[in-house]
């Protein structure tokens, strides 16, 4: 089969190429379309109770209370009640705003601080997630700041959400700004010259381009995360420039043993070509393990990643043979000043590497799994959560709204344990049920239409609120003082989903929201990561013919990513570092740690499969366990260290983000390729075959007959003249 690809490509180069530059073109056309379809968002689980209950009071009630706006008078509080209540009612006559109220007009003891400086107005933004985002850019530059002596700053949930977006976007341009010129030049030192270094950005062109116009077209089916960008742009680029090394390294090699450029081109793609197939697959599988949750979130990643990952591997196998064979020798002009002849395709110090873990196993290996099993160990005590406001830095003024409701105000009504109900219920019966519920732990008053409740008793001078009914549906706001991340609150969310209503009552708001969340990530974890392994396990059978080497692939890769996530528990969650990279440690983000796990895992497959290509073709020719290995790794270990740390300062470059949860994607995605690279296969990996020995490529007679009727072996014939 590549055989055949590599010789269409061969023949047909210019048309392939023109072919290639229309549908460019197409795609750049329709990609363009993509970013106005894409939405934030996307962290909840849409058939969950609290996503339910959130749709419920959208409809009913206009929406929970997600817009925070803190006034602080600076002067007595008293004398500020006229510019207060004036604000109050600017902010209600807002066409975009439902369920307004104050301090200066309910009189809550809970909206204003104990020394009465600060108070709380509160409100609730309809629409989807984009229209939100412009209401809220609109409110902040209209409110925010000084008015008639109050100063206002604005956060909760749109407030925060405006902030991330605003920051990302801000940090992402500085993190280009910072790798680009890095990765240039890389490239430049990594091929030698100016034309094979243009190659990978090329195929990166066509990849991002390409994805970009299948986001568009999913975008107009269902929900995507505008995230799934970041992902397209760093991954097409990554898996570019991992493909044009090894294509280019291969091609090179070819025309060094003598052959002519058509046969140099199709020996490429039948060698090289077979290792990306694989490896393309790997990283894929690991992928779309992200289809199995329900969280959209997760699942764009799942888009955007599988389709840059095919549509890399078919500029890599279709469109780079193409140029190559158009180029010809000319793929080393352009050679750099300072580069002596073509970069070698041999690197001896990985050879020698891989020469000393075979010769002493223990002495190499052993304090290599230690090390990764010490830096594994914070997961012991990982704890796991989900964004929040403190993921910004203490200047950001959402950030600073959210310190003062924990700080300075007793309770935080937008934290409020929410519940409405799905048939109208008369409001008598209300008042029985808002009594029990005024008494669970950690509740400091329970808000209904029957009036005010706090530890089981109404409120003397709580009148009936009928804001809190329409058309007999009933909601019950409850006020807790209780973190809305802590186990209290959580606590307290299960105890009111447990307690008997009069009717079917659905709880949401912002802890149940995260409970159920974390519910529907951990209750796939099992059956995601089951796949990922069986099909990885499958992939690499039908890539070596053995049963014993996906098995060692697996476990190595375990060890490395456990080590990668350990040291993000230690850095994000404990805090060490946070002073340098100016974040709060917080327990870490699930979504983003699942995402960081299957990328991690995949990439580390791609490397895997880089090395046992060049290991088992030595081994197919015949050479002894020892040569195999080390020829191998010497053949291989200079396209994956260069690949790596390429890659590694895309991802690194992530760490300079104001958001943590971005640091830690970037910075975890860095630190998991670079000790893949190194530590897993300069050293565990020949190690490993040592101790294996001639078992490395056992397998049962069965195993043996499904492998050579299904698995794909290079072809080997003359190369063509």
């Amino acid at each position: 089969m590549l055989h055949r690809l590599g010789t269409f490509a061969v023949r047909r180069a210019r048309l392939v190429l023109l072919a290639t530059v229309l549908l460019l073109v197409a795609a750049g056309v329709a990609g363009f379309g993509a970013f106005s379809k894409l939405a934030g968002g996307g962290f909840d689980d849409p058939g969950s109770e609290s996503a339910k209950a959130a749709t419920a009071l959208a409809d009913r009630f206009g929406g929970q209370a997600d817009l925070v706006f803190v006034v602080d008078a600076g002067r007595d509080p008293d004398q500020a009640a006229a510019a207060g209540t004036e604000l109050t009612r600017r902010i209600a006559a807002e066409p975009d705003l439902t369920g307004v109220s104050s301090y200066w007009t309910t009189k809550a003891p809970g909206m204003r601080t104990e020394g009465g400086t600060k108070a709380l107005v509160v409100a609730s933004i309809g629409g989807d997630f984009d229209s939100r985002a412009s209401v809220t850019d609109r409110l902040i530059k209209t409110y925010g700041g000084v008015h008639e002596g109050l100063k206002v700053d604005i956060g909760g949930d749109a407030g925060v959400n405006h902030d991330v977006n605003a920051q990302v976007g801000k940090d992402l341009a500085l993190a280009e700004a910072i790798a680009v010129p890095i990765i240039l030049a890389l490239l430049a030192l990594a091929f030698g010259s100016v034309v094979a270094a243009l190659l990978p950005l090329i195929i990166g062109t066509i990849a991002i381009f390409g994805t970009f116009a299948e986001l568009s077209v999913i975008g107009s089916l269902t929900d995507v995360s505008i995230y799934s960008i970041n992902l397209t742009t760093a991954l097409g680029l990554g898996l570019s420039i991992d493909y044009a090394l090894l294509m280019v390294s291969r091609y090179r090699e070819e025309l060094g043993k003598g052959a002519d450029i058509r046969g140099a081109v199709i020996r490429t793609v039948e060698t090289a070509g077979r290792t990306i197939v694989f490896s393309a697959s790997t990283v894929a599988v690991a992928l779309a393990a992200l289809l199995l949750f329900p969280l959209f979130f997760l699942r764009s990643f799942a888009y955007a990643g599988i389709g840059v990952i095919v549509i890399s591997m078919a500029g890599a196998l279709v469109v780079l043979p193409a140029l190559l064979t158009v180029l010809g020798h000319r793929v080393n002009a352009g050679r750099l000043p300072w580069v002596k002849g073509i970069p070698k395709t041999v690197a001896p110090f990985w050879g020698r590497l891989a020469g000393l873990a075979i010769r002493r196993p223990g002495l190499t290996a052993l304090p290599v799994v230690a090390g990764l099993l010490l830096l594994a160990s914070p997961l012991l005590h990982v704890e796991f959560g989900t964004p929040d406001d403190r993921v910004l830095p203490t200047t950001s003024t959402s950030r600073a709204v959210g310190d003062a409701l924990r700080n300075d105000f007793g309770s935080d009504d937008t934290n409020a344990v929410e519940l409405v109900g799905t048939s109208p219920v008369d409001t008598s019966a209300i008042a029985p049920y808002a009594v029990k519920l005024s008494q669970l732990p950690d509740v400091v008053r329970v808000e209904s239409a029957a009036g005010t409740f706090v530890n089981g008793q109404r409120g003397a001078t709580s009148p009936a609120d009928a804001r809190m009914v329409t058309d007999g549906i009933q909601r019950l706001a409850v006020v807790t003082e209780a973190d809305s991340r802590s186990d209290a609150a959580k606590a307290l969310v299960t105890s009111a989903r447990a307690l008997p209503g009069p009717g079917e009552f659905l709880v949401g708001g912002n802890t149940a929201q995260f409970m159920d969340s974390q519910h529907a990530i951990g209750s796939r974890l099992p059956l995601a990561g089951g796949l990922i392994a069986l099909t990885t396990f499958l992939l690499l059978f039908l890539f070596t013919g053995s049963l014993l080497q996906p098995l060692r692939a697996l476990l190595l890769n375990v060890i490395s990513l456990s080590a990668t996530l350990g040291a993000m528990v230690l850095i994000f969650q404990d805090g060490h570092l946070s002073g340098w990279l100016g974040f709060t440690p917080l327990p870490l983000d699930t979504s983003m740690l699942v995402l960081l796990f299957c990328i991690a895992f995949g990439l580390s497959m791609d490397y895997e499969v880089f090395v046992l290509s060049r290991i088992k073709e030595q081994h197919d020719e015949g050479v002894a366990l020892t040569d195999s290995v080390t020829t191998g790794l010497a053949r291989s270990g200079r396209i994956i260290s260069m690949a790596a740390v390429i890659l590694s300062v895309s991802f690194f470059a992530f760490g300079t983000s104001s958001v943590s949860f971005i640091q830690l994607f970037g910075i975890g995605s860095g630190l998991a390729v670079l000790i893949d690279a190194t530590l897993v296969r300069g050293i565990l990996v020949p190690a490993a075959m040592r101790l294996l020995g001639r078992a490395a490529w056992w397998a049962p007679a069965p195993m043996r007959r499904l492998h050579s009727r299904f698995g794909i072996t290079e072809s080997s014939p003359a190369p063509s003249r």
